[in-house]
C-alpha cells in the first residue's frame, strides 16, 4: 500500500524539500507516472482550489478521477451509511482517496480502514496538510528560504486549519518568529501554542496589524470562516484585519502575502495591484498547489519515500 497524508507532524524536512524538488521538475516537464490509476476525491465540504487541483494533477500524471464534490448529497451517506463502510467501499475502486470532510478526526480515521492511500484535504477545524506543502512550497520560491523567518498569521486562528498545519511544518525550522494577529475571540489554540514552544519556536499575540506589517517576510492572511463560529463571534471578528490600498506600503518590497483563498473582505486590493505588485503572491501560491500536489499523488501512490526520491 502507498502513503497516508494525514498531518504536517508526519512531514520531514527532507521530505518536504524533496516535494519541492520533484514539484519543480513537473512545473518543466511533466510525465505520465501515474497511468491506469484512479484517484477518488470525496468531498463533503465545498472546494475549488484543492479538489480541482488534485484532480488537475491526476489528468497531468496521466491517471484518472472520479468522485463527488458534494459526498452528504451525492453519495451513500444520504442513505445513512457510515464514513467506515464508504471508505472501505471506495478504496476497492480506487488508488488513492482524498477527501474533505466537516468534523475534525475523519481523515485519520478513514486512514484506519481504507486499502489505499488516504490523502487529508481539510478535516474540519483540524488540519489541512497539503496546503502547508504548498505554502511552503510557495515561500520557498519567493523567498528563497524555510529557516529564520518572520510570519505574521492574520484571521479567524481559532478555526483556521491551514494556520495549524502551517505552524506545525515551521516548528521543524530554525530561527522562526511568528506574530499571530486576530481578534481576541478568535485566538490561536493552546495546543498550538505549546507546540511552538516545545519546538523553541518564538511567537508572540497582537491585535496591531499595521504595527506588523513591516517587519515581517511572510503576512499570511486568512479569512473569518463565518461557517465555523457563532454569529455573534463573526460580527466581532468581520472586517478588523484588511490589507488595503491604504496600508500596503507597510510591507516592505520583498516580503510576500500568502492568502490560501478564498478571500473576502480582509483583501480588499485592486485587480491592477493584485496582478503587478510582486508582494502579492497568493496567486502564484494557488498555482503552486497544482504542481505540489502533482507531488504528493505520486509520493502517497508510489508508496516508498525512497523511490520518490530517486524520481526526483
Amino acid at each position: 500500500m502507498g502513503s497516508h497524508l494525514i498531518e504536517s507532524q508526519q512531514i520531514s524536512k527532507e521530505l518536504l524539500l524533496s516535494f519541492f524538488k520533484r514539484a519543480d521538475k513537473l512545473r518543466e516537464n511533466q510525465e505520465e507516472t501515474l497511468k491506469g490509476k484512479i484517484l477518488t476525491s470525496l468531498f463533503y465540504e465545498p472546494s475549488t482550489r484543492t479538489r480541482l487541483s488534485f484532480e488537475s494533477a491526476m489528468n497531468r500524471l496521466g491517471g484518472s478521477v472520479m468522485g463527488t464534490e458534494n459526498a452528504n448529497e451525492f453519495s451513500s451517506v444520504s442513505k445513512g451509511e457510515s464514513l467506515i463502510d464508504t471508505i472501505r467501499i471506495i478504496a476497492g475502486y480506487s488508488d488513492v482517496i482524498v477527501m474533505r470532510t466537516k468534523e475534525e478526526g475523519q481523515a485519520r480515521k478513514a486512514s484506519k480502514v481504507s486499502s489505499v492511500p488516504i490523502i487529508n484535504a481539510g478535516d474540519g477545524k483540524g488540519q489541512h496538510p497539503t496546503q502547508t506543502i504548498l505554502d511552503m512550497y510557495t515561500i520557498y520560491r519567493e523567498i528563497k528560504h524555510l529557516d529564520n523567518l518572520k510570519i505574521a498569521m492574520v484571521g479567524d486562528l481559532a478555526s483556521g486549519r491551514t494556520i495549524r498545519s502551517l505552524c506545525y511544518l515551521l516548528g521543524k525550522f530554525e530561527g522562526i518568529q511568528i506574530t499571530f494577529v486576530s481578534p481576541p475571540n478568535l485566538r490561536i489554540e493552546e495546543d498550538i501554542k505549546e507546540y511552538l514552544e516545545k519546538h523553541n519556536v518564538i511567537f508572540r499575540e497582537e491585535e496591531n496589524l499595521e504595527e506588523v506589517l513591516p517587519i515581517c517576510d511572510i503576512i499570511y492572511m486568512t479569512r473569518i470562516q463565518q461557517e465555523r463560529i457563532s454569529l455573534e463571534d463573526y460580527e466581532k471578528a468581520k472586517g478588523r484585519f484588511i490589507i488595503d490600498e491604504f496600508n500596503i506600503h507597510l510591507i516592505r518590497q520583498d516580503a510576500r502575502v500568502l492568502h490560501p483563498l478564498p478571500h473576502v473582505e480582509e483583501i480588499d486590493l485592486s485587480l491592477e495591484t493584485e496582478n503587478s505588485d510582486p508582494r502579492i503572491a497568493y496567486f502564484r501560491q494557488a498555482e503552486n498547489g497544482l504542481y505540489a500536489r502533482m507531488a504528493i499523488l505520486e509520493w502517497a501512490i508510489n508508496g516508498s519515500k525512497k523511490n520518490y526520491e530517486n524520481q526526483s
